[in-house]
C-alpha cells in the first residue's frame, strides 16, 4: 500500500510558504497549499508511506480481536459486564502510559518506540486465546493498552515530523483511513480462518501480521528527524526539493524553522493544544459509547433486529473513509478549527437525529453522516495540533493528545452506561450530542488557537 517509487521532480511554481508582516513587525510563516499538487508531491518522503503500510497492517491486526474477541469470551464463561469492564483495563493501560510516551520517545527515538510497541503488540494479541482467567484477561488488556499507545504517539509524532506543513491534515487523513482499510480487511481475515478451523488460530495470525509490521518499520524507516529540523525541510532524500531552490526572501522564514525552541512546560503545551484535546477526548467518549450501546438502543427502543444492527458500525466507518480525505483536504485549504467546528456542529445534529429517526435505513444514512463528520474531526485536529507545536515538542503534545483520548474512552462507556441503564436510551444519546455542542462552543471561544485564524487587521496582506 502506497509503496510507489516517490519522485524527486520539483514543483516550479510552488512555494514553501510566504513571509507576511504582523503588527509587531515580526516574520510569520504563512503556508501556501498548491492545489494542483499530486499525491507524491505531498508526500514526497518514503518513511511516511511505511507509516501508512504498518499502520495498515496494524489495523488487520486489530481487526481480528474485534471480530472475535467478545466471542471467544463468551465460550468461556464470560458475562456481558466482564466483557464490557475489559475495555475499561485497555483504557487504563492508555492512560498509564500516554503522558509517559513522550518521555521514552524522546529517550529511544520514535522508530525504535513504534518497532517495539509493535512487536509488545503482536506477543499480547497472539497470547489472547491462551489465557484463561478474568485476571489474566485484564492483564492482557492493560498491556495491549500501552503497546498500543505507543504505536500512537510514534507514528503521529513521525508523520508530523515528516508532513509538509502545507499539507498535514492530507497526511493524517491518509493515515486514518490506512487503519480504517486494515479494520475492514481484519474481520474478513477473522471469518475466513474461524470458518476453516479454530479461532484461535486467528489471533496468531493477527499476532503474525503485527510481527510483520514490525520489522517492516525496523528494516525500511529511517531514522527520526532531529528536533529542530523542520520537516518538510528534509521530507525527501531521493531528490531536491523546493526549499532547496527558494529564493532569498525566503530566509527570515529558514532562520525562524531552524531556530532552536525553548523548553515549553507541560500547561503552556495543553494550552495550545486544548481544543484539539476537547476534540480527542469528546470522540473517544463517543465512539466508545456508541460502538457498546446504540445497538441494544436500537434493539430495544426502535425494535430492529440484532442480526440487521451488526451493519450499522459499518456505515459510521464508511463515513469515515469516504469523506475523510475530503475533509482534510479542506481543512488544510481553509483552518483546521473552523472545520472542526462544522464538522461537530453537523455531527451533533445526526446524534440527535438518532433519537427521532425510525426507519433503518435512515438510521444508517444518520450514522454515515455521523462517521462522515465526527470521525473526520481526528485526523484534522491532529493536524491543527501539528501547526501549533513546535518539532521538538511533537512526542510530548502527542502523548498529552493520546490520554485524553483514552480518558474519554475510560469515561464514555461508564458514565454512558449509567445513564443508560438508569434512564434509558434516548438520555444517553442526548448528553453525547451535548458532549459535541459543548465541544462547538469551545471551539468557537478558542478560535484564535487555529494559526489560520486572523483578526482582519492581523490577517497578512496576500501579495
Amino acid at each position: 500500500m502506497y509503496q510507489r517509487r516517490p519522485v524527486g521532480r520539483r514543483h516550479a511554481t510552488s512555494s514553501i510558504g510566504r513571509v507576511s508582516p504582523t503588527e509587531g513587525g515580526a516574520a510569520v510563516n504563512v503556508p501556501v497549499v498548491v492545489s494542483g499538487a499530486t499525491v507524491l508531491e505531498k508526500i514526497p518522503d518514503k518513511n511516511i508511506r511505511i507509516i501508512y503500510a504498518s499502520i495498515f497492517l496494524l489495523g488487520v491486526a486489530y481487526g481480528v480481536p474485534i471480530a472475535l474477541s467478545s466471542l471467544l469470551l463468551s465460550r468461556r464463561g464470560f458475562t456481558k459486564g466482564d466483557i464490557g469492564t475489559l475495555a475499561a483495563f485497555f483504557a487504563g493501560g492508555i492512560v498509564a502510559l500516554s503522558l509517559p510516551m513522550g518521555a521514552i520517545i524522546k529517550r529511544f527515538s520514535a522508530r525504535r518506540t513504534l518497532a517495539l510497541s509493535l512487536l509488545g503488540y503482536a506477543l499480547t494479541v497472539g497470547s489472547f486465546p491462551f489465557v484463561r482467567s478474568y485476571p489474566q484477561f485484564a492483564a492482557v488488556r492493560v498491556f495491549d493498552g500501552m503497546c498500543s499507545v505507543g504505536i500512537w504517539v510514534a507514528c503521529e509524532t513521525i508523520l508530523l515530523s515528516r508532513a509538509d506543513k502545507r499539507y498535514k491534515a492530507f497526511v493524517v487523513s491518509l493515515y486514518a483511513i490506512a487503519m480504517g482499510l486494515g479494520y475492514v480487511v481484519g474481520p474478513i481475515m477473522a471469518h475466513v480462518i474461524a470458518h476453516f478451523t479454530e479461532m484461535e488460530y486467528a489471533f496468531v495470525a493477527a499476532g503474525i501480521v503485527s510481527v510483520c509490521a514490525g520489522l517492516l518499520v525496523m528494516a525500511r524507516l529511517d531514522a527520526d528527524v532531529p528536533d529542530t529540523h523542520h520537516a518538510h525541510v528534509v521530507a525527501s532524500s531521493e531528490g531536491p526539493s523546493a526549499e532547496q531552490d527558494a529564493s532569498e526572501s525566503k530566509a527570515p522564514y529558514r532562520a525562524a524553522s531552524f531556530a532552536p525552541q525553548p523548553a515549553t512546560s507541560g500547561l503552556a503545551l495543553l494550552s495550545r493544544i486544548r481544543t484539539s484535546c476537547f476534540a480527542t477526548f469528546a470522540y473517544g467518549y463517543f465512539q466508545a459509547s456508541v460502538v457498546l450501546f446504540l445497538p441494544l438502543y436500537l434493539i430495544e427502543a426502535k425494535g430492529i433486529a440484532e442480526s440487521r444492527t451488526i451493519l450499522v458500525p459499518a456505515f459510521f466507518a464508511a463515513g469515515m473513509l469516504a469523506l475523510s480525505n475530503f475533509t482534510a483536504r479542506f481543512g488544510d485549504r481553509h483552518g483546521h478549527l473552523l472545520l472542526m467546528r462544522v464538522l461537530g456542529a453537523v455531527g451533533t445534529l445526526m446524534v440527535l437525529g438518532f433519537v427521532w429517526i425510525d426507519s433503518f435505513y435512515a438510521m444508517c444514512a444518520a450514522v454515515f453522516v455521523a462517521g462522515s463528520t465526527l470521525a473526520s474531526i481526528s485526523p484534522v485536529s491532529l493536524a491543527l495540533q501539528g501547526a501549533v507545536v513546535a518539532p521538538p515538542d511533537y512526542s510530548r503534545a502527542n502523548a498529552i493528545y493520546n490520554t485524553f483520548y483514552a480518558a474519554g474512552m475510560l469515561l464514555g462507556p461508564i458514565i454512558s452506561g449509567a445513564i443508560f441503564s438508569r434512564t434509558g436510551g434516548v438520555p444517553m444519546l442526548l448528553h453525547l450530542a451535548l458532549l459535541w455542542a459543548a465541544f462547538v462552543l469551545f471551539a468557537t471561544i478558542f478560535r484564535a488557537d487555529d494559526p489560520t485564524w486572523r483578526t482582519p487587521s492581523q490577517r497578512p496582506a496576500t501579495a
